[in-house]
């Protein structure tokens, strides 16, 4: 089960069907997987059944149902048919829900990991823009200025660095 600080659950004897997951590109950001965006929750197996919980990172994300088929077809692949998959929005998925080596990913491919969440973003209406300043990921200068709340995605922001000049996009904590 999901404990309400938002770790994953990874039962005994399944690793390898984590190592499977962890494969699967997320579909608007195929350089990180859907395992280091925190998107699989539990994974378990129970009954013969392979019971698989995912949060997507919004309730409306319009790429869930790739995910869902990517997850389905990866399993498959392996020979594992019998596939319960649940989708469970509560608690709601957080940004801090990324693994180390996702945001990582996320910063070699040009884009500012997100920073901490502050607490009580979820009573917020909007996407919060970090207080703190942003760190460019091409050069690692603070010397940085927001261009605009909203970049590539409603969850990004577009920032640019005044020391080497790049634009980039910044993932907002959630």
């Amino acid at each position: 089960m999901v404990n309400p600080i938002g770790n994953t659950t990874r039962h005994d004897g399944l690793e390898h069907i984590w190592q499977w997951l962890e494969a699967i590109p997320d579909p608007e950001m195929p350089y990180i997987s859907i395992v280091d965006l925190g998107i699989v929750r539990e994974v378990n197996q129970q009954d013969g059944q392979l019971h698989i919980v995912i949060t997507p990172t919004y309730s409306g994300c319009p790429a869930k149902m790739v995910i869902e088929q990517d997850i389905r077809r990866t399993l498959a692949d392996h020979g594992v048919l019998s596939v319960s998959l649940k989708t469970r929005l509560f608690p709601a998925w957080s940004t801090d829900w990324m693994s180390q080596e996702g945001r990582e990913k996320l910063r070699a491919a040009g884009i500012a990991p997100p920073l901490p969440a502050e607490p009580g973003w979820q009573q917020l209406k909007f996407f919060p823009l970090d207080k703190t300043q942003v760190c460019c990921p091409c050069c690692g200068s603070e010397q940085t200025c927001l261009q605009s709340e909203f970049g590539g995605t409603a969850c990004k922001a577009l920032w640019l660095c005044d020391t080497c000049l790049n634009p980039f996009e910044h993932f907002k904590s959630l």
